[in-house]
């Protein structure tokens, strides 16, 4: 087993996209691809975009594994042609599945960010060079009818070298190929690249979804149902986020966090103080990020509360909607709360840039949110 970083394309926690046979609540996406393989309009780039976690990598797999395994349409002239696919689904024992799934698949490319070999850590960034790579793989014989499929995720982590090296691809791609961009922020692609792909949104789960997502994962799911429904409230309809939630206890973080809204303009001194140890621990870069994700979405949470005179009708923690209301009970509170959102997001990531100590940070940010809720 390697001893490097875990691969760019993949939740800490789930399976790998390759892994996912099914894909839940994305119907009217596949039925998109679908029609347009079944009407020869197969466009040669495909912008896959949606929230984060939402199954994007799964359906870009899932694509690839159909493109690969499904033979050209022919009309024999005496039956005709044979009737067009209706799901993308493809035999786990196809040939073109296990290929796929044991990472030998000679008509795949797959592009993340890589290794850099001199520090054996993870880029930050996808660079030219991986992007240059693929020239090798459109320079192989063809396979399975001479289809070739490349997998980018994410093209928001290219740098401007890189994309421009892909923009030419999709200026002038190889005969036969399909290049599928993962992006969970198309508008910062250049537009020149989106006006080259043909764009497939996903939407965000519903509970029902979420629950079968993440049973498909393998995630130890709360025992308790009213957990669960706060879970899908929380990482609005991500199974990434759900399966970040579960792993680093975020239903419970967030929870504290409430009780400390709940407290406020008093403020609960001692509360406050446990949940700021809890991100300066040793360790705990990961739950101190999550905490800062979960401080932005309690504050947009307040925000939309005033702006629309109603509490979310999906509760993310115990009482979070009489906290909700009571502390953002009009349009006023809520322009506070939302401007407040801003300054606390911005001093979060810039303490972050200066390695300021997490615990003050997390403490200095419940400080804001108390002199906002005083008014």
């Amino acid at each position: 087993m390697s001893d490097g970083p875990p691969p760019a394309d993949q939740v800490p926690g789930a399976p790998h996209p390759r892994e996912c046979p099914h894909l839940i609540g994305q119907d009217s996406a596949e039925a998109t691809f679908l029609e347009a393989y079944a009407a020869d309009r197969l466009h040669h780039g495909w912008l896959l975009t949606g929230p984060r976690g939402v199954g994007k990598a799964t359906l870009a797999w899932r694509i690839a594994r159909f493109l690969l395994a499904t033979p050209p349409v022919e009309n024999d002239g005496l039956f005709g042609a044979p009737p067009p696919p209706e799901t993308l689904d493809v035999d786990p024992e196809h040939p073109v599945a296990r290929r796929i799934l044991a990472g030998g698949e000679p008509g795949l490319a797959s592009i993340t960010r890589s290794v850099n070999e001199r520090t054996n850590r993870m880029r930050d960034e996808i660079v030219v060079d991986d992007i240059r790579k693929l020239n090798k793989f459109f320079g192989l014989s063809a396979a399975d009818g001479g289809r070739r499929v490349v997998i980018v995720d994410t093209a928001d982590d290219m740098n401007t070298s890189a994309a421009n090296a892909l923009l030419k691809m999709l200026e002038e791609p190889p005969a036969r190929t399909t290049l599928l961009l993962i992006s969970h922020q198309p508008s910062a692609l250049l537009p020149t690249i989106r006006s080259r792909c043909r764009t497939l949104r996903l939407s965000p789960l519903n509970p029902e979804e979420m629950q079968a997502a993440l049973s498909q994962t393998g995630a130890e799911m709360p025992a308790d149902p009213d957990q669960t429904t706060r879970l899908a409230a929380l990482a609005s309809g991500s199974v990434g986020a759900a399966l970040r939630l579960i792993s680093l206890d975020g239903l419970r973080l967030y929870a504290e966090l409430i009780a400390i809204l709940n407290s406020l303009p008093k403020l609960d001194r001692q509360r406050a103080l446990a949940l700021a140890e809890t991100a300066a621990q040793r360790g705990a870069a990961e739950r101190f990020e999550l905490l800062l994700t979960l401080i932005d979405i309690a504050l947009a949470r307040l925000a939309r509360t005033g702006a629309t005179g109603a509490a979310p009708a999906s509760e993310a923690a115990p009482n979070e909607a009489q906290v909700l209301a009571r502390l953002s009970e009009d349009a006023q509170k809520a322009r506070a709360w939302a401007e407040i959102a801003a300054t606390i997001t911005s001093r979060s990531r810039h303490g972050q840039a200066v390695n300021l100590d997490p615990a003050a940070l997390v403490l200095d940010t419940v400080f804001k949110m108390q002199e906002t809720a005083a008014g």
